[in-house]
């Protein structure tokens, strides 16, 4: 690494920072003030009249339209460039002070917000993103103080200065620095339009088509991503065939110590593609039986009926047995058996128990419910009950338990058994009083 400590040819502009200074003292102030309250009445105005026209209302929907009118990329866009129009039509004329100024804070603000709305809208739960959000906002706002007051090309041209070698190129502290913000942007551009395929993609997608539209989502994320990839370190100046090494050792690793995760992101694509589990599916993975919420690129959470929810590894899903009862068809069948007394009235049973599966409204009725007798008991006769529904992610236990409460009310009114275990014991004597008895007998008859 070489250091030149010479001090720069022209001295720091301070005498133009003072001159500018006392720009503000001038009457043309006002006209530039007045000039840039009429730019913040047009951005405004502008950007109210679109978020009406297309119903822009929601943050998470787009990245240039916020919360509120101002609380987006597209006002402070708008306010940039109607100050560059008003800058040179003023330029013309007056000097200028104000307009030094707010044309570096817009600049800044247009970068804050640009690199806030995308991190919040691709990584909305990332415990990160709030720290790099700080982080941008700084740096933003200190390019903004040393482009005001004159110092940033100074500093650039000294940080020009201090170069080393990398292999045939020679590498220098700005051209490192300009390359990680020209890779910050480029990737920021490639999230913001990934995110935006997505919610196109995603929007009113339900079940098979929310999940094919997912697995196209996450193969657009991830090719922007390497595209913007490729492109920031081709702005840093770095020599992509020397990425041909890394690919190799990259390679290596996932043949040997990343076999398991790559199978699993992998398997995470095929699932997504064959549809062979969907987002809304209920699945039984190893004993352990819900519904399937999220698909993501390594693994699926599974959400039970009773709350507990199962991140299962995509390698299992594809390798191992697992019961769809939705692949085919949303609808799930269920049944209860009752028993009643052997002199109750059969088809008086059969229309009690149809009428108490027809009475719950969560009952499809086409397929219509089903009575059937099963089975002769040995307590009693043996009815199987059997019904449809199409919404087994509002519970199953708490339908079964309504049909039989009102099936147990109905048998009640009706006056119909239920009857209690029975067994019928045959009592043998001892054998000594058997003896004795046959010995009394003998006697008798002497």
């Amino acid at each position: 690494m070489t250091t030149n400590a010479a001090l720069p040819s022209t001295p720091p502009p301070i005498d133009d920072f003072h001159v500018w200074l006392s720009g503000f003292a001038q009457p043309t102030v006002w006209a530039e003030l007045a000039a840039l309250a009429l730019c913040v009445l047009i951005a405004w105005g502008v950007t109210a009249l679109l978020r009406r026209a297309l119903g822009m209302g929601d943050e998470r929907v787009s990245v240039l339209f916020g919360s509120r009118v101002v609380d987006g990329v597209l006002f402070p866009l708008l306010l940039l460039a109607l100050a560059y129009v008003a800058r040179a039509a003023l330029l013309e004329f007056v000097p200028l002070a104000v307009f030094k100024v707010a044309v570096p804070v817009l600049v800044s603000l247009v970068v804050i917000r640009l690199g806030v709305k995308v991190l919040q809208l691709a990584f909305a739960t990332a415990p990160w993103v709030r720290a790099l959000e700080r982080t941008i906002s700084w740096v933003a706002w200190l390019a903004m103080v040393l482009w005001v007051s004159g110092l940033l090309p100074i500093i650039l041209r000294e940080l020009d200065q201090i170069t080393w070698k990398m292999g045939t190129s020679t590498m220098s502290v700005r051209t490192l620095i300009e390359g990680a913000l020209t890779a910050g942007a480029v990737l920021i551009l490639a999230l913001w339009v990934s995110a935006a395929i997505e919610a196109r993609l995603l929007k009113s997608a339900v079940g098979g088509e929310l999940s094919l539209r997912k697995a196209v989502s996450n193969a657009t994320r991830a090719l922007l991503m390497f595209v913007g990839l490729i492109v920031a370190l081709s702005a840093v100046g770095i020599d992509l065939t020397a990425l041909s090494v890394l690919g190799g050792a990259i390679g290596v690793g996932i043949g040997f110590g990343l076999q398991k995760l790559a199978s699993n992101y992998v398997s995470g694509f095929v699932i997504l593609a064959e549809r062979s589990m969907r987002i809304g599916d209920n699945v039984r993975v190893d004993n352990f039986e819900g519904r399937i919420t999220d698909i993501n690129a390594r693994y699926t959470v599974i959400r039970s009926l009773a709350g507990r929810e199962s991140i299962v590894p995509n390698e299992i899903l594809i390798t191992s047995r697992v019961e769809n009862m939705s692949l085919a068809d949303p609808k799930l069948w269920q049944s209860t058996v009752v028993s009643v007394a052997y002199d109750s009235d059969v088809e008086q049973v059969i229309q009690i128990l149809s009428e108490a599966a027809r009475a719950q409204p969560r009952v499809l009725t086409e397929p219509a419910p089903s009575v059937a007798l099963s089975a002769f008991g040995a307590d009693g006769l043996e009815f199987t009950l059997g019904y449809w529904i199409a919404d087994p992610e509002n519970g199953q236990l708490n339908l079964r338990s309504l049909i039989n409460r009102a099936i147990l009310q109905s048998l009640r009114e009706k006056g119909i058994e239920i009857p209690y275990p029975q067994r019928v014991l045959h009592m043998r004597p001892p054998a000594g009083a058997a003896l004795g008895a046959e010995a009394s007998g003998s006697h008798q008859a002497g």
